[in-house]
């Protein structure tokens, strides 16, 4: 989960038409309004809600009051209810829970995401909030709302990491940015080293207190290397890069430049995928400017140990490396993807490259996932499914056929391929396939009750006429009776 303070901190409070256009367009939800007066709720105008937010914030040292951050999650990890409620906390946080703010939550994106809207104007004092070092407290602030409502407690995954069995300094710093933090010198003292996440500062040690475990567990070395001979050949083993260029888009073109648009690399395969999934071993290459690794770590989460990886097997014994590439937002998005066998892998194969044929993914890029989606999602992917299927306006949504016949539906904002009679059910799959002889049956079937009921009009004519009339012979007979009496 990442939180981000926008640069929109306009004195007209453009955040709240933003975020109003977006509930217009069915794109956007207001979630919580709070610390506003009783005439100012979810009723009214966003013209309304701008124009107290200006009438708070009238300050002449403030020029730009408006306060927007974005709180935003992995895909779907956490709901829109649950997002409100760390926006919330985050604004408790942030010594704005006082303040009067909007949270709207947005799903137009891949991510969930909700936008905050509020003012760097104290509503009681009238004085400026201190916004100093605010990117930084946004993070620290996140982080704390985080521990206390999920239990993530960065002291405590630091303290952890720090008793696995290391070999070098070289090895800690690899551990610690595998898990999200990063090591640096101490300004302050050469002697020192620092472990910041995100920016925030978490701890300071020394390299004198660190120790260093220099004899390999010749056990789990064997151990390690069985499982590694064993799984090369279970799954691929074909290694790709991943460039990451997201960092890019923050910087400013003289940074760019002076930066030479280096991006960040990573080298993955499924091979690495599936040992860390099954085992808890975490494979981590080495190289220098994007060129093929030199070398690769293992940090074996189950001994708490990290091994030079050459010491359990050779690494070109055990990958083979490709000259293939992609984007790491498109890699986080494609391992989202429930892939559960190789015809729907396939199909999503057809889906991207119909989508962008310049950007050909191979197969052994796509990882195996046989996660299931939640309740929420998956009747979400119907929805639009059938949505599709009626108006054929759903942009999310494409229908693939299989070698075999069959027609598999890609949700590629909600992240699902899957066969779409499975999404629709049979008799609509089967209406799907043929339209035309659905609709003579159907046509069959009214012609068939046209014909039964005119027989039976038939019969009742027929039945008339034997009888001389309508009626029951019977009733003639009785009033036949009546007159001989008379």
């Amino acid at each position: 989960m990442i939180v981000k303070i926008l640069g929109s901190a306009s004195s007209e409070f453009h955040g709240v038409q933003y975020n109003d256009k977006k509930v217009e367009k069915g794109t956007g939800e207001l979630m919580l309004m709070k610390n506003f007066p009783s005439f100012i709720n979810e009723n009214s105008s966003q013209q309304e809600v701008r124009d107290y937010f200006k009438s708070v914030s009238k300050n002449e040292k403030v020029k730009k009051p408006q306060f927007h951050a974005v709180i935003s999650t992995k895909f779907r990890e956490h709901s829109k209810e649950e997002l409100a409620k760390i926006a919330e906390d985050f604004m408790q946080e942030m010594k704005y829970g006082s303040q009067p703010f909007i949270v709207v939550f947005h799903n137009d994106t891949e991510n969930n995401h909700v936008h905050i809207v509020s003012t760097r104007v104290d509503k009681k004092s009238g004085k400026k909030i201190n916004d100093s070092y605010e990117k930084l407290k946004a993070q620290k602030a996140l982080s704390n709302v985080l521990e206390k409502r999920f239990g993530i407690d960065n002291e405590k995954r630091i303290d952890e990491l720090l008793q696995y069995k290391f070999g070098s300094l070289k090895q800690l710093e690899t551990l610690l940015t595998r898990n999200g933090y990063k090591l640096s010198e101490n300004t302050n003292d050469e002697r020192a080293l620092t472990i910041l996440k995100n920016g925030v500062f978490q701890r300071t040690f020394f390299e004198n207190q660190m120790v260093f475990e220099n004899r390999k567990n010749e056990n789990r070395a064997k151990q390690l290397k069985a499982i590694l001979g064993k799984y090369k050949n279970l799954c691929s083993n074909k290694v790709f890069k991943v460039e990451d260029l997201r960092h890019l888009e923050k910087m400013f073109p003289e940074e760019k430049h002076k930066n030479d648009w280096k991006p960040k690399i990573e080298f993955e395969s499924e091979l690495q995928k599936k040992l860390r999934d099954i085992f808890g071993i975490d494979m981590v290459f080495h190289h220098k400017d994007g060129q093929k690794p030199f070398g690769y770590t293992i940090i074996d989460h189950k001994t708490q140990s990290v091994f030079k990886g050459s010491e359990i097997m050779k690494m070109n014994e055990l990958f083979e490396f490709t000259n293939e590439k992609m984007d790491k937002r498109l890699f986080e998005s494609l391992k989202d993807f429930n892939i559960s066998d190789e015809t729907s892998k396939q199909a999503l194969i057809q889906h991207l490259k119909r989508k962008n044929p310049e950007n050909v993914i191979k197969d052994f890029m796509l990882f195996e996932n046989k996660k299931l989606k939640d309740k929420e999602t998956f009747n979400s992917i119907k929805n639009d499914v059938k949505e599709y299927l009626k108006t054929q306006n759903k942009n999310d949504v494409e229908l693939i056929k299989s070698e075999d016949g069959k027609y598999y539906a890609i949700h590629s904002k909600l992240h699902y391929v899957g066969e779409l009679e499975a999404l629709i059910g049979e008799k609509e799959y089967q209406f799907f396939l043929n339209p035309s002889s659905t609709k003579s049956s159907e046509n069959e079937n009214k012609t068939l009750s046209k014909e039964l009921k005119k027989s039976i009009n038939d019969l009742i004519f027929e039945f008339s006429k034997s009888s001389g009339s309508g009626k029951d012979p019977s009733e003639n007979e009785f009033k036949k009776r009546r007159k001989r009496k008379k």
